[in-house]
């Protein structure tokens, strides 16, 4: 994850910058876009933290060496549901919040209790049914 945990920190490196030349090109009259540019490379810099501590303590993998096998990536990858509805559930919800963002907040309402409906179906999927554990 070294490769990572550097473009992260660089993209922060950029950003950080990038804020002050935003705020001096638009005489600082507008705090939003500076904020909004500063909190973006303090993103990076967290997750490019976060990779760096992680890949550290897992230490190398076959992605990061030069002389690496194919066969050595080979295995699990993550436990992924391929009959799962749910995640598709929660981005009709999503997709019904951001509509009712544009349109009407009472839309919004409605697709806040599905989608409270749809993350709780897929958190507690694997805890009834034919799939219980």
């Amino acid at each position: 994850m070294r490769v990572e945990s550097w473009f992260f920190g660089g993209l922060s490196l950029f950003f950080l910058p990038i804020a002050v030349v935003y705020g001096l090109l638009t005489g600082w009259r507008e705090p939003v876009g500076v904020v909004g540019v500063l909190l973006v490379g303090a993103l990076a810099g967290m997750i490019g933290l976060y990779l760096g501590y992680t890949g550290r303590r897992i230490g190398t993998r076959p992605e990061d060496r030069k002389d690496a096998e194919i066969h050595e990536g080979a295995g699990e990858q993550g436990h992924f549901s391929p009959w799962s509805w749910w995640p598709f559930s929660l981005g009709l919800a999503a997709a019904g919040g951001f509509l009712g963002l544009a349109i009407g907040f009472w839309i919004l309402f409605f697709s806040a209790g599905f989608a409270l409906v749809a993350l709780i179906g897929w958190v507690y999927e694997y805890s009834r049914g034919d799939h219980a554990h």
